[in-house]
């Protein structure tokens, strides 16, 4: 249920993304989603993309500082309050949000979010009937 992210660790200079892009352009691995975190001295590039562990062994290959990390991922309706409606319940289980980022696919919002409890995270989906994004269906999207 939980679908692998990796965590890129650049520097604030310039050429610094344009390798991580390069490495996995030449690995022929597909990006699915990514956001970037800054601080004034580097950044943290996070991405899902089609292969996660392939992915992880290039950029190490290419000396990138880069971590393999589980972080869930959930399918809402397209309407406003939906993503709204899902955290709370999260929230409402106790359950802290460490960071989310989003976005729409074929017609779909995509939440993919890392939790201070996964196990407890996991039964919320499934009571509540959320549907949950499996690793396995990210290369069904491209």
């Amino acid at each position: 249920m939980t679908i692998h992210q990796l965590s890129i660790f650049i520097e604030n200079r310039s050429g610094t993304l344009l390798k991580v892009l390069e490495v996995l352009k030449q690995a022929g691995i597909q990006i699915v989603a990514s956001t970037i975190a800054d601080t004034a001295e580097y950044g943290i590039y996070r991405l899902i993309c089609s292969e996660p562990l392939r992915a992880y062994d290039e950029l190490k290959k290419a000396g990138i500082a880069v971590a393999l990390s589980d972080v869930l991922a959930i399918e809402l309706d397209d309407e406003p309050g939906r993503a709204a409606d899902a955290v709370k319940l999260f929230s409402d289980a106790g359950i802290s949000i460490a960071y989310l980022y989003s976005f729409l696919f074929k017609g779909k919002g995509i939440l993919v979010f890392r939790t201070d409890n996964r196990p407890q995270a996991l039964d919320v989906i499934l009571k509540n009937n959320l549907k949950y994004i499996p690793e396995s269906d990210l290369t069904k999207w491209m």
